[in-house]
């Protein structure tokens, strides 16, 4: 009797062993395939999110295109009253097709959103280098910018100095590395440019791949200051104001209004921009895709220099 009570609890306990064991397999094997479809759906989110904002770009390219259009024949300017300048507010993705029968149901959760800003409406460090050294005028614009930003001027000596040592042309320093060239302005952290100095640099500088002109009619006021020399904060500061009511059509016009003696540098400065950035920002709930990308404009073709993910 008392063998046979051993066998059956020695029995129940296999039982309960086994139904641990597959239990445990079975929530093993499912956890395994929802992370596959989790896997899986994300990916297509991701791939879908990608054409989306693909989308958006070529959208942004043919408003730059027909931009150019408009003003062909006529006195060339960009200003920030044409229609690239404004931004698309978050909108949902579905309100963009023929009809919303056409939406599938994701898409009545995606909103997008994006706009094009002027590239040239800030310092291009690629201006710093001229004839494999540093350009004299464009350092002097560097100084001003930093003098109004109150930041230290030793550090802008520093990486100066560097940015000059990673261009392709400059000339190897015995023992001493060359820096990678950045290609990014966040990417000055490279050459010695400090976390704060950066966070506050990042909206007055760019880098572009051919030397530019800041223009005038969407540079800062800061900007402005640090590109014309001569002037103040107050008449970059009116010149903001008089270019809202009438955009300017030459440096001539800006020359005229801040009464400068000695004419502009149109190397500097301009009226006009062929660089312009293209933000994009795709938001599924609470997953976001943003993306920026560079274009340039040559006469009616908008070509696409770069994009990167956020």
């Amino acid at each position: 009797m008392k063998l046979a009570k051993r066998e059956r609890g020695a029995a129940i306990l296999v039982a309960m062993l086994v139904v641990t064991l597959v239990a445990t397999l079975a929530a093993g094997l499912q956890w395994r395939q929802w992370r596959m479809l989790a896997q899986e759906s994300a990916a297509r989110t991701q791939s879908q999110a990608a054409w989306v904002l693909v989308g958006a770009l070529d959208w942004a390219r043919l408003i730059l295109r027909e931009d150019a259009r408009a003003t062909e024949g006529k006195t060339p300017m960009d200003h920030l009253a044409e229609p690239w300048a404004l931004p698309l507010q978050e909108a949902k993705l579905s309100s963009f097709l023929a009809a919303d029968a056409l939406a599938e149901p994701a898409q009545d959760n995606a909103y997008l959103s994006g706009r094009i800003t002027d590239a040239q409406a800030k310092i291009n460090l690629t201006n710093l280098i001229d004839n494999n050294q540093l350009s004299v005028a464009n350092l002097a614009a560097l100084h001003r910018l930093y003098e109004q930003l109150q930041l230290p001027m030793n550090e802008l000596k520093i990486w100066t100095e560097r940015w000059l040592e990673s261009q392709p042309g400059a000339a190897a320093q015995a023992n001493k590395t060359r820096p990678l060239r950045p290609q990014l302005v966040e990417q000055l952290a490279w050459l010695g440019v400090s976390g704060s100095s950066l966070a506050v640099l990042k909206d007055y500088l760019t880098i572009l791949p051919r030397r530019t002109p800041v223009n005038l009619n969407t540079a800062s006021s800061l900007v402005i200051v640090a590109s014309v020399p001569g002037i103040d904060l107050s008449a970059a500061q009116k010149l903001v104001q008089l270019r809202a009511q009438a955009p300017f059509k030459s440096i001539a016009d800006v020359q005229s209004v801040l009464g400068l003696t000695s004419a502009l540098d149109g190397t500097n400065v301009s009226v006009t921009t062929q660089y312009f950035e293209v933000r994009g920002q795709l938001r599924l709930g609470d997953w976001v895709m943003q993306e920026i990308s560079l274009v340039e404009r040559r006469g009616m073709d908008v070509v696409t220099i770069w994009r990167r993910k956020v």
